[in-house]
C-alpha cells in the first residue's frame, strides 16, 4: 500500500548582493517555491510571517548581517485618512477603477515602462521585456487581480486612458499589493498614495482586516511614504506590533549578526493543508 504525504516546502538562500534600499549594505533573500494545489494556504501563513510573493516565488529578506526591512500592513478597522490623504482622493476623484483577471495586456506594458523610465530607469526591472511582464502578472498560482484605473483621454473626447494599475493578491485577511505603476505626469496627484487608499476601501468592503504593502525600511527615502499611513504595523521578532512613532527608528540598525538560516526556517509555521476559505471580491 503506497501513501502519499505532504509535500513541506524547501526553503534557499539567494546569493549576496548589493542592496537597493541602503547604499553600502548587502541583501539575501529566503525563499521557497510557490506551486501545487496547497499554494493559496502557504501563501496566506507566510504573507502573514513576512514573506512576499514575486510570481511562483515566496521570499523575505534575510540578510546577514542587517535586519533593517520590516514587512508592513495597514489595520482596515482602525486607518484613518490624514487631511493630506483626504486632499490626495479629492485629487484623484476623476479615477475609475476596474479590476479583471491577471492578464498582461500592450497597454499595461506600455505605461509600466513610461513609468519606469520616468522613476526607476536604473532599477532591478529597468531591462524588462514585454515577456518577462507577462510572466510577472500572469504566472501566479494564488487568487490576484489586476486592478486597473482609468482616466478621461485628454486626446479623444469620451474616451478613457489607463493611468495606474496594481498587481494585487486576495489573501483570507486582506490584500496584497505586489506592485503597482502608473503615468509619469500624474506624478502630483501622489497616484501611489490614492492607489494605497482605494485598496483600503477595498478591503473594507470585502470585510477584509488588512492591505500588505511589502517592506518599510528605516532610513530609505523609497520606503518613507509608508509610514505616512495610520494604523500601520510591522512584523517586528515574530510578531506584528503597531508602529506608533516611525521617527523612534531613526537610522536603519547597525550591521550585526542575525540568527542562523536553519533557526530562521524553524521558527517558521507552515499552514495545515485543507481547503482553503476565499474571501469575495468585486470584479
Amino acid at each position: 500500500m503506497r501513501h502519499s504525504l505532504p509535500i513541506v516546502p524547501q526553503f534557499y538562500v539567494t546569493a549576496p548582493q548589493p542592496c537597493p534600499y541602503l547604499d553600502g549594505r548587502v541583501e539575501r533573500k529566503l525563499f521557497t517555491a510557490l506551486h501545487g494545489d496547497n499554494a493559496t494556504q502557504l501563501n496566506d501563513a507566510l504573507s502573514k510571517q513576512g514573506f512576499r510573493r514575486s510570481q511562483n516565488v515566496l521570499y523575505r529578506p534575510s540578510c546577514a548581517q542587517c535586519s533593517a526591512c520590516y514587512s508592513a500592513r495597514i489595520r482596515v478597522d482602525a486607518f484613518s485618512p490624514s487631511r493630506g490623504q483626504r486632499r490626495i482622493e479629492k485629487r484623484n476623484r476623476g479615477l475609475t477603477r476596474q479590476a479583471s483577471t491577471p492578464w498582461a495586456t500592450e497597454d499595461q506594458y506600455q505605461l509600466f515602462r513610461a513609468y519606469l523610465e520616468t522613476r526607476h530607469a536604473d532599477g532591478g526591472m529597468a531591462d524588462m521585456d514585454v515577456f518577462e511582464f507577462a510572466a510577472m502578472v500572469e504566472e501566479t498560482p494564488v487568487r490576484s487581480r489586476m486592478i486597473e484605473y482609468h482616466r478621461p483621454d485628454p486626446a479623444s473626447a469620451g474616451r478613457q486612458e489607463l493611468a495606474a494599475c496594481c498587481l494585487t493578491d486576495i489573501m483570507d485577511d486582506g490584500l496584497s499589493m505586489v506592485y503597482s505603476f502608473f503615468q509619469p505626469d500624474m506624478q502630483k496627484t501622489s497616484p501611489g498614495t490614492y492607489i494605497i487608499l482605494d485598496h483600503i476601501q477595498i478591503a473594507r468592503e470585502a470585510g477584509l482586516p488588512y492591505v500588505y504593502l511589502g517592506y518599510w525600511v528605516p532610513g530609505s527615502p523609497k520606503m518613507a511614504y509608508k509610514s505616512n499611513f495610520s494604523a500601520l504595523e510591522i512584523y517586528k521578532d515574530g510578531a506584528w506590533i503597531p508602529l506608533e512613532d516611525p521617527a523612534a527608528f531613526g537610522q536603519p540598525p547597525a550591521p550585526g549578526e542575525t540568527a542562523p538560516i536553519s533557526d530562521q526556517v524553524a521558527r517558521i509555521s507552515l499552514p495545515d493543508m485543507v481547503a482553503p476559505s476565499i474571501p469575495a471580491i468585486k470584479d
